[in-house]
């Protein structure tokens, strides 16, 4: 067995035995539990509807404990930044599989492409768990599922992107949401009520917007790509139907809520993340919940193996996480094991799954790449004073990139040298 697949098969094997380590943590767990319980409950806890909404998708995101607002940097940006699409480095088609309390899980398959400055994309996910009613006398009359599916469509671009300002991102999200109830019986005669569960199904429309700044400061490696990055979303933003068979009716509030992020990479291989969240009740404003945080460490031990970490303190319960992404013949995989004391009524909560496809990235680095030859070649042009051939190539780099800062000041640097020479042609012919 050769060392890269003897090293691959213990990544695979460190992934899915986390979650025997943290058994550990369950004192350190129900310490936290007990400093912030008081403090942090939420007494508006399940004020709003459609709460799956409010479930991370799993992978990588709920790795870094869903702080994903500022760094958006993959296809888990669905949920929390939509102007992520607009600055993905490749097309990206993934699967996610989460896990959650009791015998619930989430299912995803999302997929995103970006054209130049404009990002696009599509998420489908269903939440389910299984449904079972028993009479009075324990007998089971009915079973079905209860489950929750949104479908979203995102749009995203960036404004104003060139080499020194990278642009300000803006996306949007637009997101339908179905609920649905299976049919519950008569109390009586223990038959099954048609249109019953009609009548408690919803069906939501709703819309997130959010923005992403990406710039540099505290950067400690050499990459063209920004190391900070700022995030501001509001999720959510909709009204839900109910009723249906009968009077319908809009009288439940989502889970709406606004987000600010951070994300911070000092050294190549170290990224930190940081997201503060707050819940609002557009039904009834005094009924908001309130504010969670999250952050998240991901550190980058080899090109093709990376470990996280984070923790998200929501009401009274921190959650931790761990988790590790690595490639297996072109497959991003993604494990991620989330500790807390509401998951399971065990210590050994839940592990989600993810599995991600990065295609190409439509020509972008093929581009660039000319861009940089053509600005070099203008760089020896106009060291040699040829500044008309200069020119003529930086006109030709702008051709392809209008806002390619380096060949606009080199032009500008052109246009003074040669307003120069003419002001002492000027000044000669004077005398």
């Amino acid at each position: 067995m050769s060392l890269r697949a003897l090293f691959l098969n213990a990544v695979i094997f460190l992934a899915f035995a986390l979650p025997v380590f943290p058994l550990d943590l369950t004192e350190w767990n129900e310490s936290l539990s007990k400093i912030f319980g008081d403090s942090l409950i939420d007494a508006n806890e399940g004020m709003t509807v459609f709460r799956s909404l409010n479930i991370p998708v799993g992978g990588r995101v709920e790795s870094m404990g869903t702080a994903f607002t500022g760094l958006a940097d993959d296809i888990s940006f669905f949920d929390y930044n939509p102007a992520g699409s607009a600055v993905m480095e490749k097309t990206e088609l993934a699967l996610f599989h989460n896990a959650w309390i009791a015998d619930s899980a989430m299912e995803t398959v999302a997929g995103t492409l970006r054209n130049g400055n404009l990002g696009m994309g599509a998420q489908f996910k269903c939440f389910y768990v299984p449904f079972t009613e028993y009479n009075m006398y324990g007998e089971r009359v009915a079973g079905s599922y209860y489950s929750e599916t949104t479908a979203t469509a995102n749009i995203s671009y960036n404004f104003l992107a060139g080499y020194n300002f990278k642009g300000l991102a803006l996306g949007a999200n637009l997101r339908g949401g179905w609920r649905s109830m299976p049919d519950y019986t008569d109390n009586n005669t223990d038959e099954i009520i048609s249109g019953s569960g009609l009548r408690q199904s919803a069906l939501a429309l709703m819309t997130d917007i959010g923005l992403l700044m990406r710039f540099n400061g505290g950067k400690f490696y050499i990459d063209r790509e920004p190391n900070i990055r700022l995030g501001l979303t509001i999720n959510n933003l909709g009204f839900a139907l109910t009723g249906f068979g009968s009077s319908v009716k809009m009288d439940d509030a989502l889970p709406t809520r606004i987000s600010a992020g951070l994300s911070y990479k000092p050294f190549a291989p170290l990224l930190v993340s940081l997201e503060f969240r707050q819940p609002i009740n557009l039904k009834s404003l005094s009924s908001s919940g309130k504010w969670s945080a999250g952050t998240g460490i991901e550190v980058i031990i080899t090109r093709f193996f990376a470990l996280r970490t984070g923790f998200l303190l929501q009401g009274g319960n921190p959650r931790i996480s761990l988790g590790s992404g690595f490639d297996i013949r072109g497959v991003q995989v993604q494990v991620s094991y989330t500790f807390d004391l509401t998951s399971s009524a065990t210590p050994v909560n839940h592990i989600s799954l993810g599995a991600k496809i990065r295609f190409s990235d439509r020509g972008r680095a093929q581009k660039q790449q000319r861009i940089d030859e053509l600005y070099t070649r203008g760089l020896n042009q106009y060291s040699l004073g040829d500044y008309k051939d200069a020119r003529e190539t930086w006109e030709e780099v702008l051709a392809l990139d209008s806002r390619f800062d380096p060949a606009i000041e080199g032009i500008k640097a052109i246009d003074r040298t040669e307003s120069l020479y003419q002001r002492i042609v000027e000044i000669q012919s004077l005398d």
